[in-house]
C-alpha cells in the first residue's frame, strides 16, 4: 500500500481532504477488485501509522462512497480522536456529557470505533 499521494494531499489542504472509496482502493490495492471489510481494516491501520484518520472511522465497503481524510498532528485531528473519544464512552454508557449525541445526531454514526 502506497498512500504518500493521499497523505500529501491531506497536507496540502490544511490537514483534511474528501476521497472516494474507489480513489482510495487504487491506492491500497490497486489490482483488487472489490473493496472488502478485512481491506478496509487494512486500509485503516496503514492510515493510523502514517498518522491520517477517517470519518467515517470504519470505511465503508462501496467504493462509491467519500470519506474525510484527516491528519491526526492537527487541531482538527485531535479534535476529532476527542470526539471519537467521547463517542467509545457513550457506547459504554459512560459518557459524562449524554446530552452531547442528542444535539448532534450525526456525529455519533460518523464517529463509530474502526476496530
Amino acid at each position: 500500500m502506497d498512500f504518500t499521494i493521499i497523505k500529501h494531499a491531506v497536507e496540502v489542504d490544511h490537514g483534511i481532504k474528501r476521497l472516494s472509496m474507489r480513489f482510495i482502493k487504487k491506492h491500497a490495492a490497486p489490482k483488487r477488485d472489490r473493496l472488502s471489510a478485512e481491506l478496509c481494516a487494512e486500509i485503516s491501520a496503514e492510515f493510523e501509522r502514517i498518522g491520517l484518520s477517517t470519518l467515517p472511522r470504519t470505511l465503508p465497503t462501496s467504493e462509491n462512497e467519500f470519506v474525510w481524510v484527516i491528519q491526526r498532528a492537527s487541531a482538527l485531528g485531535e479534535v476529532v480522536d476527542v470526539a471519537a473519544a467521547l463517542a467509545d464512552l457513550d457506547r459504554l454508557k459512560m459518557n459524562p456529557l449524554p446530552q452531547v449525541f442528542a444535539n448532534y445526531p450525526q456525529a455519533h454514526s460518523y464517529l463509530g470505533s474502526a476496530t
